[in-house]
């Protein structure tokens, strides 16, 4: 009888760097693989070796993990969100096997970063935004929504496959009634606007994203400035799109022109309007299910993407708040 653990496999990587982001943080990513495949990784400098009762086993996690290195070699990104699926299709579960996940390049480049989806959900998200001309997609905060949107906008824009970008978002901590605030309006709707502006600046130079908003070529606006425009050969997105209302999402929606493409991103746990007024992102969802050349991306929890240290945060405060026995 073989013993538990006897057989082995080891891989050297080339790149001590990337070795290190293929391990995690603290060796978080091998933790992973033990707890999900029984197969025990253990590291050392460069090298990792395998161990566990059957070879067909350290075979599989094997190619996941020469398949999750050669996409750190391309620039992408390893996280315990997309090494999950690829070790739990192992055991012939619906999630595609690694060679398959990484078989098409999906990297959005612009010229200060390279990106690639970090979960199956931002994957399919990346392909659905290429494929069509419309796409909503609905999840939790930090799955990537918007970063990858904007993304996806900039690689769009530099290609010159359209001629502007447009972000856009409704102000409802103001009510979209911005004149009481100080300032002109830009300083105005500032506030509201600074996550698009975060991922505009982490795409592209500050200079050169300076220069596009004054030439027109990218535009930031709230909501409430779209209403009686027709907007072509422009990637436009509304973010935060749960705090729209039925009326505001259908003015929105048919500002899409000719050569446009629009992205809708919002949470629906995380509705701020007042006196209950129903959330345009839900009755959008709703009532455009299943329409032809709509795409409609649900991120869950799974997707989300935070630092380690984060996740470890959130689950000291819910033991903390559990009630002793």
């Amino acid at each position: 009888m073989s013993k538990p653990n006897a057989v082995e496999r080891r891989l050297e990587f080339d790149d001590s760097g990337l070795a290190r982001e293929l391990f995690g943080p603290h060796n978080a990513h091998l933790d992973l693989v033990r707890e999900l495949t029984g197969v025990r990784a253990d590291s050392r400098g460069n090298a990792l070796t395998l161990r566990g009762g059957s070879a067909e086993a350290l075979d599989r996690v094997a190619e996941v993990m020469v398949e999750l290195y050669g996409a750190l070699r391309k620039g992408g990104g390893v996280s315990p969100e997309s090494i999950k699926p690829l070790l739990l299709g192992l055991e012939g579960a619906v999630q595609p096997t690694s060679r398959r996940y990484f078989e098409q390049d999906v990297f959005v480049v612009s010229p200060k970063k390279s990106i690639t989806p970090r979960t199956l959900t931002q994957r399919e998200y990346l392909g659905t935004i290429r494929a069509g001309d419309m796409v909503f997609g609905v999840g939790p905060a930090g799955t990537g929504k918007t970063y990858l949107a904007v993304a996806v906008a900039v690689a769009e824009l530099l290609a010159r496959r359209v001629k502007r970008i447009v972000l856009t978002r409704p102000a409802v901590e103001a009510g979209e009634k911005l004149g009481f605030l100080p300032g002109d309006m830009m300083e105005k709707v500032n506030p509201y606007l600074r996550p698009l502006y975060d991922a505009l600046h982490d795409m592209l130079d500050f200079q050169r994203v300076s220069e596009m908003i004054e030439e027109g070529v990218i535009e930031i606006a709230p909501l409430a400035f779209m209403r009686g425009r027709t907007l072509n050969d422009a990637f436009i997105i509304l973010d935060e799109a749960q705090n729209t209302t039925p009326e505001q999402m259908k003015m929105f929606l048919t500002r899409l022109g000719f050569g446009s493409k629009a992205i809708v991103t919002g949470d629906v746990t995380q509705v701020d309007l007042p006196r209950g007024a129903p959330s345009g992102l839900i009755d959008a969802v709703s009532v455009l299910e299943g329409v032809e050349g709509i795409g409609i991306v649900y991120f869950s929890e799974e997707d989300v993407i935070r630092h380690p240290l984060v996740g470890r945060i959130v689950k000291a405060y819910e033991r903390h708040t559990q009630p002793s026995s």
